[in-house]
């Protein structure tokens, strides 16, 4: 199967610099950096990229099939878009154009709580399909509210976060004014007035804003107190406590995201959690750990077949897909790279990444003699 895409910006890596060309400076280092010395954002990706398959060149080969059943729906491909807070900042309606795209393409689109779409205009794009992340409420009365939204709507997936107990020490975010509270400072502004079409874009459509927080926030709210209001909100550092109610609750498949050791693994398979989704937040909250897909490595070994086991963190390409897979990963997902894309492109941005990712995975399938994705493990060297 072919599928279209812009024969200009063929790699992650055109997408990228047209993006970094497009978008405020604050904006994109927003979407690029990692924290501190940005050594796991970088160690990610070349540690996935360490990974080698071995082809099989003579044998009777159908062809590459990517569908991949995940929680008991087929997939047309074995990735996702991870969820992404403040798409909105980066390109404006970035996240309905990434919910629209997978949905057409029917791949799963994760919703974050901290992103510029609400949870309702989400489900309507996606007729009920997305996939939602959960930053933990500080309130049980916002918690249990939040997630009778979430069940109205139809929302087969809840995807819990753990890895942000604390907020990353990213040095560009602070030097931008983007820390909590966010400010808006001269720099800023002629970095807008440097990129007028994203400037005229985003008074199209308005201010970013937290829109499914919206309800709760109060009217009129300043950047200091905006700041105060997400610190008193959301309590980040998860236990069994916290926990119990929300899978007591929940009567869709129920995922831990952030996992990148053996006793939050071990932890999920005890409370009933679905799945796992290793990661390390892509590099931005913690710099002194170890790559994802070294995580996913030893965890996959354990966990396979008791839990549904996918990582995000690093992985650009549809050949990083291919590795990841290959190194236990049931399924993949991504964030930059959507981002990338729909910074570059705007409205095309979604559908352009989406076929790039299948066209660079089918090819890695068809070079290696792999018929489908869940068989890549046994091409790996």
């Amino acid at each position: 199967m072919k599928w279209e895409f812009d024969s200009r910006y063929p790699s992650v890596d055109d997408l990228r610099e047209r993006a970094r060309k497009r978008i405020p400076r604050f904006a994109f280092e927003y979407l690029d950096g990692g924290c501190n010395e940005d050594i796991n954002l970088h160690k990610n990706t070349s540690d996935i990229r360490a990974i080698e398959l071995v082809p099989d060149y003579i044998k009777k080969y159908p062809g590459a099939d990517l569908r991949t059943e995940l929680f008991g729906h087929t997939y047309d491909a074995p990735f996702g878009v991870c969820p992404v807070g403040l798409q909105g900042l980066m390109w404006p309606k970035a996240s309905e154009i990434l919910a629209k795209a997978a949905h057409t393409h029917n791949v799963p689109f994760i919703l974050s709580t901290v992103t510029t779409a609400s949870i309702e205009t989400v489900a309507e794009i996606t007729e009920g399909k997305a996939w939602f992340q959960l930053y933990h409420p500080a309130k049980a009365e916002l918690r249990d509210d939040i997630l009778r939204r979430h069940e109205s709507v139809g929302c087969p997936v809840l995807v819990l976060l753990c890895d942000v107990p604390s907020f990353g020490f990213r040095p560009r975010d602070i030097r931008n004014g983007l820390s909590m509270p966010p400010q808006m400072t001269v720099r800023n502004m002629m970095q807008i007035l440097g990129r007028p079409r994203w400037a005229m874009e985003t008074l199209l459509a308005g201010t970013p804003q937290f829109a499914t927080m919206k309800p709760y926030m109060p009217k009129g709210m300043s950047m200091k107190t905006l700041g105060l209001f997400m610190s008193q909100t959301f309590s980040g550092r998860l236990d069994e406590e916290r926990i119990a109610p929300i899978r007591d609750r929940w009567k869709g498949k129920l995922v831990l995201k952030g996992v990148a050791g053996e006793a939050d693994a071990a932890l999920a398979a005890k409370l009933g959690f679905d799945g796992i989704l290793v990661s390390n937040h892509g590099g931005r909250q913690i710099d002194v750990g170890e790559s994802a897909i070294h995580s996913l490595k030893y965890l996959a070994d354990r966990y396979r077949g008791k839990m549904t086991v996918m990582m995000d963190s690093g992985i650009r390409s549809g050949a990083d897909i291919a590795r990841t897979l290959a190194a236990g990963a049931e399924f993949a997902f991504l964030g930059r790279t959507f981002m990338y894309s729909v910074a570059a492109l705007g409205n095309r941005g979604g559908d352009h990444a989406m076929a790039i990712l299948k066209t660079q995975l089918q090819q890695v399938l068809e070079q290696v003699g792999c018929e489908k994705p869940i068989q890549l493990t046994q091409h790996r060297k």
